[in-house]
C-alpha cells in the first residue's frame, strides 16, 4: 500500500453510463506514478472493474459494508460480497454515515474488523463538527473516535488502515480548513497512534485529508508533511478538477 493517494468517493452520484465515461475519462489522464482509489456507488463496482484491468495505480473501492458477515440484513452488503467483487478498499465512518445513519465507533470497529478479515483495507473516517470546534472538543473527539474503532487491532492489523481526517465543517460547504488546521490534527492522529503501536507503525500509515479539497487548495494542502492525500468528494465528479489534485499530490 502506498502512503501516498488519493480518494475520490463519488456519493450517490451518477448514472451508469456517467460512471463508465468518467472513469474512462480519469484513467486515460491519471499519471502513471500515482496512486488513486475510486468509491462509486455499490451498483456500479463490478461494471467499472474493466477499466481498470491492468493498471496497477488505480483501484476501487466500496462505500460502506455491513458490520456482520452474513444473514437477514436486506440492502446491505457484506465483506465478503466485496471481496468477491475484488474490492480493495472501502470507506468506513464517513461522517455522512455518522449523522444520517447513526453510525457509532463500536460498529465501525466490527466493520473495520470484518473488511481486514477478508482482506480489505479499510479508509476511517474521523472528525469533528464545527460545534465541537469552537468547544475546543477537536482532539478528544478525534481520540474517541480513534481508540473506540482502531485499538483492538493488533500492529499487524492498523498498518493494513488508512485514515482520514474529515472536519465535519468542511464537507461539502465549501469552507476548509488552512492546511496549518489540518496539519496540526493530522499530526496529532499519528502522534496518537504512536503512543499505542510505535513510531514505526504510525509513521507507515495513510492519514489522508477530507473536506471541500479542489484543484486550488490541493498542493497547499499535499505539501505538508503529516498530509498522505485526500479523500475527495464533489471535485471528484470532475476529471479535470479531480486529474489536477491528483498531480497536486504526485507531480512530476
Amino acid at each position: 500500500m502506498s502512503r501516498k493517494l488519493v480518494v475520490g468517493n463519488w456519493k450517490m452520484n451518477l448514472t451508469l453510463e456517467q460512471s463508465k465515461e468518467l472513469i474512462q475519462d480519469v484513467v486515460g489522464r491519471v499519471p502513471f506514478h500515482s496512486y488513486i482509489v475510486i468509491a462509486p456507488p455499490v451498483a456500479y463496482l463490478h461494471p467499472l472493474k474493466e477499466f481498470i484491468v491492468g493498471k496497477k495505480n488505480v483501484h476501487l473501492a466500496a462505500q460502506n459494508v455491513h458490520h456482520e458477515e452474513f444473514g437477514a440484513f436486506t440492502g446491505e452488503l457484506s465483506a465478503p460480497m466485496l471481496a468477491s467483487l475484488g474490492v480493495e478498499y472501502c470507506i468506513v465512518g464517513h461522517s455522512e454515515r455518522r449523522t444520517h445513519f447513526k453510525e457509532k465507533n463500536e460498529t465501525l470497529a466490527q466493520k473495520i474488523t470484518q473488511l481486514l478479515n477478508h482482506e480489505i483495507t479499510p479508509i476511517y473516517c474521523v472528525g469533528e463538527t464545527l460545534e465541537q470546534r469552537e468547544k475546543g472538543r477537536t482532539f478528544e473527539v478525534i481520540k474517541k473516535q480513534l481508540k473506540e474503532a482502531l485499538f483492538h487491532l493488533e500492529p499487524e492489523q492498523i498498518e493494513q488502515v488508512i485514515i482520514a481526517y474529515e472536519p465535519v465543517w468542511a464537507i461539502g460547504t465549501g469552507k476548509n480548513a488552512t492546511p496549518e488546521q489540518a496539519e496540526e490534527v493530522h499530526s496529532f492522529i499519528r502522534k496518537y497512534i504512536a503512543n499505542k503501536y510505535g513510531e514505526d507503525i504510525a509513521s507507515e500509515i495513510p492519514i489522508l485529508y477530507g473536506g471541500s479539497i479542489n484543484a486550488s487548495n490541493a498542493s497547499a494542502l499535499f505539501s505538508q508533511p503529516n498530509i498522505d492525500g485526500g479523500l475527495v468528494g464533489g471535485a471528484s465528479l470532475n476529471a479535470e478538477d479531480f486529474i489536477q489534485i491528483i498531480k497536486a499530490n504526485f507531480p512530476n
